[in-house]
């Protein structure tokens, strides 16, 4: 007989209380140790940007420099610039969204997936791409510049039109979503009901879509409101405010007026995200049903028109994208058509290939970096019953990014991590701070995608491990990270291809050592070499897709190994 049979019972329930007190403190001290790292990664350099703001000359707390922005004509008309272009691209996307989601979803046209993805490719390309391609087709040597009769591309409408190309995915993919969710039941009783086709788009599908409708419409609001790429190259002298943040951090060293302009492009973000999640809740208390999924029926003149649309808009965003590539090529627009690899050569930039491998060196380090660190973080919000103040504040943590545009964010990182106190000083203008910076600007897509896959679990894994005496960390290691593999394969996708486009989190950040392709687009496009920056763009394009068919590819190797 075992020495554990021929100890009391008393003296088995106390070491067995002690291993369960050892695993809950274990457990309590990991959601507390990923509270503090979250909140020296987002809250305390969001909390710099405040006290900038406030700090006075003479050391003490005011509003100063809050009144100096309100008396400055320049910064009120940015604001209200950013306002205009931000509304005239909201109202422009959002049908044209809605439209390309709708042939998607409720037609029968051939090739939906391919429509689909060339929907999704200005994910793949920095912000800067778009308004590349206008300059070349629209700009003073532009070949479609008669079409303006006169006038110039560079300001308002130039702006707009490249931050519809930039926006219109991200309106999608909502929108996708949206009116996947909608229950065949309903149709079949308004058909029944002698119901026509518009009926039934009125009266269901618009109302059926509405919160995919408010929620596409505040996210393209906020992504064009703090935008920094396109106006930066096609802005000309129409200010917005991203633009405005730079130009007083950067070009004058206000740091003060900037860390004011950067709490109000905070503003509308986290009014929009306040809004988005009240009408998320009452959204999900309005759905009370088990929905049937709608499968579209024959209609050849619905069918003709949705593909009469999804052709037209899926040529416009190819085009955006494709005359900024194919220039890159070309020896001299449009004078010298003449094929050329010249532009490629980065040795007569400042950084030279560097920069391009600097930019490999974040996507990859964000990726395996954000990978673990988003997945634990949701293991335990999701799967751990210990510390539950510990857990709301994670969770609080891990959805803020959300609501905080990449261009405050580095603002704040500039702040805090630049501040001489602070011990963590060594790492500013590093790739280090970039690789962070960029983790927490997307933690909070890839914490839900990750927090939605381990809510796909039953808890009994957990609950049957307890009862086994086994540690959370064993069933994490043995089951649960086996099964949410592919959720990890597309956290790491998408971290990677967002360290290679990203660009307003990092303009404050980057040295002259560890400049990145997207910032390097920026300086370059300066020295008013365009096919310079084309081409840098196009690497950084052809390398996001590369590596997200590659992850496509693993992603269909693990299926096959899980059948």
């Amino acid at each position: 007989m075992s020495s554990i049979v021929r100890r009391p019972l008393w003296a088995r329930l106390s070491a067995f209380g002690q291993r369960a007190d050892g695993e809950t403190r274990v457990a309590q001290g990991l959601v507390w140790l990923w509270v503090a790292i979250l909140a020296v990664l987002l809250g305390l350099p969001l909390l710099a940007i405040l006290g900038r703001a406030l700090l006075q000359g003479d050391g003490s707390l005011g509003f100063s420099h809050f009144g100096e922005v309100l008396d400055s004509p320049g910064l009120m008309q940015a604001t209200l610039n950013s306002f205009v272009v931000s509304l005239t691209v909201t109202t422009i996307v959002l049908p044209l969204a809605f439209g390309f989601a709708w042939a998607l979803m409720r037609s029968r046209v051939v090739g939906r997936a391919v429509f689909r993805q060339i929907a999704l490719t200005p994910l793949l390309a920095p912000s800067l791409m778009p308004a590349i391609s206008i300059v070349y087709l629209f700009g003073n040597q532009g070949m479609l510049k008669s079409w303006l009769d006169g006038g110039s591309i560079y300001g308002f409408w130039g702006i707009v039109l490249g931050e519809l190309f930039y926006t219109f995915p991200h309106a999608l993919l909502i929108l996708v979503t949206a009116l996947a969710s909608a229950d065949a039941r309903l149709f079949e009783a308004a058909r029944s009901m002698g119901a026509s086709a518009w009926r039934q788009f009125f009266t269901i599908t618009l109302p059926g879509a509405r919160y995919g409708l408010l929620s596409a419409g505040l996210v393209v609001f906020t992504l064009v409101i703090t935008d920094f790429g396109v106006p930066k190259v096609v802005g000309g002298n129409y200010c917005v405010l991203a633009v405005e943040a730079y130009k007083q951090v950067i070009g004058q060293q206000n740091f003060e007026r900037g860390a004011v302009v950067g709490l109000m492009l905070l503003l509308p973000a986290v009014l929009a995200f306040v809004l988005e999640r009240r009408t998320a809740r009452r959204q999900q208390a309005a759905i009370t049903a088990r929905a049937v999924q709608y499968t579209p029926g024959r209609d050849p003149l619905r069918d003709v028109a949705a593909f009469g649309l999804l052709s037209g808009v899926s040529v416009l965003l190819l085009a955006l994208l494709g005359v900024g590539i194919i220039a890159s090529f070309i020896g001299y627009w449009p004078y010298n058509l003449k094929l050329t690899l010249d532009h490629y050569d980065f040795s007569q930039i400042d950084g030279g290939w560097a920069v391009y491998f600097n930019s490999l060196k974040l996507a990859t380090a964000t990726a395996l970096l954000g990978t673990p660190l988003v997945f634990l973080g949701a293991y335990w919000v999701e799967k751990l019953k210990v510390a539950g103040v510990g857990r709301q504040v994670l969770r609080f943590f891990a959805m803020l990014p959300m609501a905080v545009p990449g261009l405050v964010l580095g603002l704040g990182y500039v702040f805090f991590f630049n501040h001489p106190a602070n011990p963590l000083n060594g790492l500013y203008g590093s790739l280090a701070l970039m690789v962070v910076c960029t983790v927490a600007h997307y933690y909070t897509t890839a914490h839900l995608t990750a927090a939605t896959a381990l809510k796909q679990l039953d808890n009994e894994f957990e609950a049957v491990a307890a009862s086994l005496k086994v540690p959370f960390w064993v069933t994490l290691r043995r089951v649960t990270l086996p099964i949410c593999l592919p959720a990890l394969v597309d956290v790491a996708r998408y971290f990677f291809i967002a360290g290679m486009t990203t660009v307003s989190a990092l303009v404050f950040l980057y040295s002259p050592d560890s400049s990145v392709s997207a910032v390097a687009i920026i300086t370059i496009d300066d020295t008013g070499n365009t096919a310079a920056a084309a081409a840098m763009a196009t690497m950084v394009v052809l390398t996001s897709a590369l590596v997200s068919v590659l992850f496509s590819l693993l992603e269909a190797w693990m299926a096959r190994r899980r059948r």
